[in-house]
C-alpha cells in the first residue's frame, strides 16, 4: 500500500471471551475443523465477532476438501464417461475449496506467513515519534 498508513486500525469488535460452539449446520468435516482451530485462535485472542463468518467459510472449504478427496480416492482420479476418460469432477470442486481454505486460512492467521506478519498494535504510538520526526 502506498501513501502513509493509518495511524490507528480499530477492529470492528471485541475478541470472544470463549471458543464458540460450531454450528449446527455445518458438515461433520468442517464441525470437526471448527473445534480443531477455533480454540486455537480463542486461546490467541485473534478471534472477533467478526471472524466467525471467515471461520465459518474456512472450516466449509475444508469439509467440501476432505469429502471431494474421499471421493477420488474412492472412485480414482480418472473416470470413464462416454467420451472417454476425464478427470473426475470432484477434483475441481477439491481445487476451488482449497483456494478458500488458503484464503480464509491467511485472514484468520492460521498460516506461517501471516503468523509472521506484524499484528496491530494497542499502544496507537505514533510512528514517526518512535523515529524522531
Amino acid at each position: 500500500m502506498r501513501g502513509r498508513k493509518p495511524a490507528a486500525i480499530v477492529s470492528g469488535s471485541a475478541t470472544v471471551a470463549a471458543t464458540p460452539r460450531a454450528p449446527t449446520w455445518l458438515s461433520p468435516d468442517a464441525k470437526a475443523e471448527w473445534k480443531r482451530v477455533a480454540p486455537i485462535l480463542a486461546e490467541r485472542g485473534t478471534l472477533t465477532e467478526a471472524d466467525l463468518g471467515t471461520l465459518e467459510s474456512y472450516v466449509t472449504a475444508t469439509g467440501i476438501v476432505r469429502e471431494a478427496q474421499r471421493a477420488i480416492t474412492r472412485d480414482g482420479l480418472i473416470t470413464a464417461t462416454p467420451d472417454g476418460p476425464k478427470r473426475h469432477p470432484a477434483f475441481g470442486i477439491m481445487n476451488a475449496a482449497m483456494t478458500t481454505a488458503r484464503l480464509c486460512a491467511a485472514e484468520l492467521g492460521l498460516t506461517p506467513v501471516s503468523r509472521s506478519r506484524p499484528s496491530i498494535r494497542e499502544d496507537h504510538a505514533d510512528d514517526d515519534a518512535d523515529l524522531g520526526l
